[in-house]
């Protein structure tokens, strides 16, 4: 990377309901927000509108949010996104996949997501290490605690992905890709006000209530959302000036 200042391209695949939106935002502006310890420009593309960036040289660090679709569903955007990964990874650009992202950029590269029969991840996660943390992360932390909202996960890794944190519930719960990628099948940029919203307006629709109720148990385990977000500010400080 040159001296100039980092940019970061958020690549928006799915939006908060819309009742909670006027409270807590969209989720570009939560990333945002998230990462506000980055010093970059921020852009974001709707690409489930089908807007994506003119080319993957557009942005230092590409992020894909999450979403209310499934990774394997039929929708015209979904292809292009794929090529836009691959095209990224060819380029040497670097990307953080969340949640629908980790799916994303695993079935991009020849990975396997499928809708769990495990149920739902709900609340905030604890995601152990797995002892194959890279270096060009820096130190391993004991585990990743971050927010949870899903029934799909990737059941098969693509080939060179490395899991670097697991759990029985969500046995790829982070994948790197050396030299392209870090993903989460967590949400860091969830802050509990809006992960409990979240789950109270999908009570008695999407979610059971019993999912709802152990969801917002979980909301009382310690988080450390922003022990991610500075793993990924000094890697792409340690990628801008390289040693």
């Amino acid at each position: 990377m040159s001296d100039q200042k980092l940019r970061v391209g958020i690549l928006e695949t799915g939006r908060p309901p819309e009742e909670l939106a006027p409270t807590h935002g969209d989720y570009p502006g939560m990333v945002q927000q998230w990462l506000g310890n980055l010093d970059a420009d921020f852009s974001s593309y709707a690409v489930l509108d089908e807007e994506f960036p003119a080319s993957p040289n557009d942005a230092d660090l590409w992020v894909i949010t999450g979403s209310k679709f499934g990774a394997y569903e039929d929708h015209p955007w979904i292809p292009p996104l794929e090529e836009f990964i691959r095209g990224a990874r060819d380029s040497g650009k670097l990307m953080f996949g969340i949640c629908f992202g980790h799916q994303m950029i695993a079935q991009a590269l020849g990975g396997v997501v499928r809708k769990s029969d495990k149920g739902w991840g709900l609340g905030v996660h604890e995601y152990p290490t797995t002892g194959k943390w890279p270096g060009e992360l820096g130190d391993a932390p004991e585990k990743i605690a971050i927010q949870a909202y899903h029934q799909d996960q990737v059941e098969e890794k693509p080939e060179g992905a490395v899991t670097i944190a697991s759990t029985d519930f969500c046995e790829h719960g982070a994948l790197w890709y050396p030299g392209f990628a870090v993903t989460v099948q967590g949400h860091p940029e969830f802050a509990k006000p809006y992960a409990s919203d979240l789950l109270e307006s999908r009570r008695g629709t999407v979610l059971k209530d019993e999912d709802v109720d152990q969801g917002q148990r979980n909301m009382a385990i310690e988080d450390n959302r922003s022990m991610v977000a500075n793993l990924i500010r000094e890697y792409l400080l340690k990628q801008k000036t390289p040693a």
